[in-house]
């Protein structure tokens, strides 16, 4: 326990002696915006760690601008190694304090890196997978339910053993993993896609993007007044009232009542009611499932979006800061969370309408920058389908091109139904999609879907060898790589469950194309940054990424510049030393005044 200042100076020395320091920073709250820094733990040794309180409600706590001017040029020296537990949260957290924290490394990205798919990368699981140590948890010390306390009213000796345990295990597990990382042949892909993305990520979030509250309480209106329609229609069918939310109240109308459907339950023997059994019976014709769908997403929107995404609002800030994940899937896409902007419907008006309360401040404007057609690209790449290659280098509609493969026919004569069916096996087959999958989706029968899968199968061979090839490869090894090098781990794929087998076989297929397409997006966000670093006059801020877009905010004089800039940086990505590409990539750009219209 640090109890006096002058005991942090002889913690500093041995530091930059040692070149390295684990840290580990307490707070008031899970929101890095929001919280209050209550503690500082570090680690130069292992088996050596210290404690320094400075936001705790008893007696016995430093001053807290004397510790902060004590560490910041520590934390901020380029020569010593600042070491993390999901560091990104412990940079936002001290930067609001006048640190800038570098030289970064983070144990939960080093974990990801090596273990993508085996198992999670929080450090209790960590701790008992490397180290076979548990250690004490978070609601060990503050409680749960009711008698959960606030971290700055934990006892200080108490707060002191959980959060140096914290730092010292932190260094433990940098110090497996960073030779682990090198053994594996992987710590280029740490090096080059994971650490630069920690600060950017950290701005990003920092920066915020703006919500218009009044627009959202509209949209709120507008969904309980669709909700309460589509409640009328399915309780006219039902020819009663019940708990649509209640998987057993909706099975009892599905099965005994309606028997539109013979009786389907779950493994612990309930009513089979999820949205693929539903969207199996809307299928066959059947009215009643399509509108509990229906309902099921207005509801979802309403309530995850329209009504709370006003809570999610900073109050100094005034606006919404969601939390970019790094290790949270198997393929290393991000992902989103409090808020999560990753799942707004992107097809539906409901979903474009939720997107039009995402607008720029004044004066200033949105621009959307979006890969177009990236994962086809790379399954062109990977799979070196000569067809699809020659289509992209000349700019040809590839949907199309398709079509006219499959269906036989002169480009020219392709129809939109043709283009549509076309689509849908395009993007399917990104995701191993099976025959019955195709055939709910274009609305044909099984038969014909086979039919289409095996005309595409047979234009495109080379798609089908590249699918066995990677299920064999992941058969034999537990992982798949994409075309950078990354690994993808799915421990299911010899398991004797056909379901299990079968689902972990298409997540195989389909890893290396997304995450060769994340580790691109990866790639343009650090270019991206490195050239906006380097004008002397740059006002334009990465506010969002999704999926395969970005979303840019930037002074309106400034847009002509910039959207050049955008471009040519995340267009160049093709020309990478990591690997050459074989098909170009296309950058899709929209301006407006808010991200609904930029669609």
């Amino acid at each position: 326990m640090i109890t006096h200042e002058n005991q942090i100076d002889s913690w500093i020395e041995e530091a930059e002696q040692s070149g390295e320091v684990a840290i580990d920073t307490e707070t008031t709250s899970l929101d890095a915006h929001q919280a209050n820094l209550v503690g500082i733990s570090l680690s130069t040794k292992i088996g050596k760690a210290c404690y320094i309180p400075i936001g705790h409600k008893s007696k016995g706590c430093l001053k807290k601008e004397i510790v902060i001017k004590k560490l910041k040029p520590l934390f901020e020296d380029k020569s010593v190694k600042k070491i993390g537990q999901n560091i990104k949260f412990d940079f936002i957290v001290l930067y609001k304090h006048g640190i800038a924290m570098s030289s970064m490394e983070d144990t939960m990205l080093m974990s990801y890196v090596l273990d993508a798919g085996k198992n999670r990368h929080n450090m209790d699981m960590l701790s008992q997978i490397h180290l076979g140590h548990k250690t004490i948890s978070f609601k060990e010390i503050v409680g749960t339910g009711k008698k959960e306390i606030n971290f700055s009213d934990v006892e200080i000796n108490k707060a002191m053993h959980y959060a140096a345990e914290d730092a010292d295990i932190t260094y433990r597990l940098y110090k497996i993993f960073s030779k682990n990382l090198k053994l594996e042949k992987l710590l280029n892909i740490y090096e080059i896609f994971e650490k630069p993305l920690i600060k950017i990520l950290a701005f990003m979030e920092i920066e915020g993007i703006k919500i218009d509250n009044k627009s959202l309480k509209v949209l709120s209106e507008k969904f309980e007044k669709k909700i309460k329609k589509l409640e009328k229609e399915i309780f006219k069918i039902s020819k009663k009232e019940f708990n649509i939310a209640s998987p057993k109240q909706l099975g009892e109308v599905i099965y005994n009542e309606l028997k539109i459907a013979g009786i389907k339950k779950t493994r612990k023997g309930s009513f089979a009611t999820s949205a693929n059994v539903l969207e199996d019976l809307a299928f066959k014709g059947h009215k009643f499932p399509q509108l509990i769908l229906d309902w099921r997403q207005v509801s979802k929107l309403k309530n995850t979006y329209s009504d709370s995404l006003p809570e999610h609002i900073n109050p100094n800030t005034k606006r919404v800061h969601t939390s970019f994940l790094l290790a949270a899937t198997t393929t290393g896409r991000l992902a989103s969370s409090d808020p999560n902007l990753q799942n707004i419907p992107i097809k539906s008006e409901d979903g474009k309408d939720i997107r039009k309360a995402f607008i720029a401040e004044k004066g200033n404007i949105l621009i959307s920058a979006d890969y177009n057609q990236i994962e086809m690209r790379i399954l062109a790449d990977l799979a070196d389908v000569k067809e699809l290659k020659k289509a992209f280098k000349n700019d040809e509609d590839i949907h199309s091109l398709t079509a006219s493969q499959v269906f036989n026919v002169d480009i020219k004569k392709v129809d939109q139904d043709m283009r549509r069916k076309a689509k849908a096996i395009n993007f399917g087959i990104i995701y191993g999609i099976s025959q019955y999958g195709l055939a709910k989706q274009i609305n044909v029968s099984n038969h014909e879907a086979e039919e289409f899968l095996n005309a595409y199968f047979f234009k495109f061979p080379e798609i089908k060898i590249y699918m066995d090839k990677t299920i064999k490869f992941c058969r034999k090894t537990g992982y798949v790589n994409n075309i950078f090098g990354r690994r993808s781990h799915f421990t299911g794929i010899n398991d004797k469950n056909f379901n299990i087998r079968n689902f972990q076989e298409r997540a195989a297929i389909n890893a290396p194309i997304q995450g060769s397409a994340s580790e691109i997006m990866r790639l343009a966000m650090i270019r991206l940054d490195k050239k906006l670093k380097s004008l002397i006059k740059n006002e334009l801020k990465i506010l969002l990424q999704i999926h395969d877009e970005l979303i840019f905010e930037v002074p309106e004089k400034e847009v002509k510049n910039m959207t050049k800039i955008i471009k040519e940086e995340m267009s160049s990505v093709t020309s990478s030393d990591l690997h050459s590409f074989s098909t170009p990539l296309t950058v899709d750009l929209n301006i407006g005044n808010n991200w609904g219209i930029l669609h």
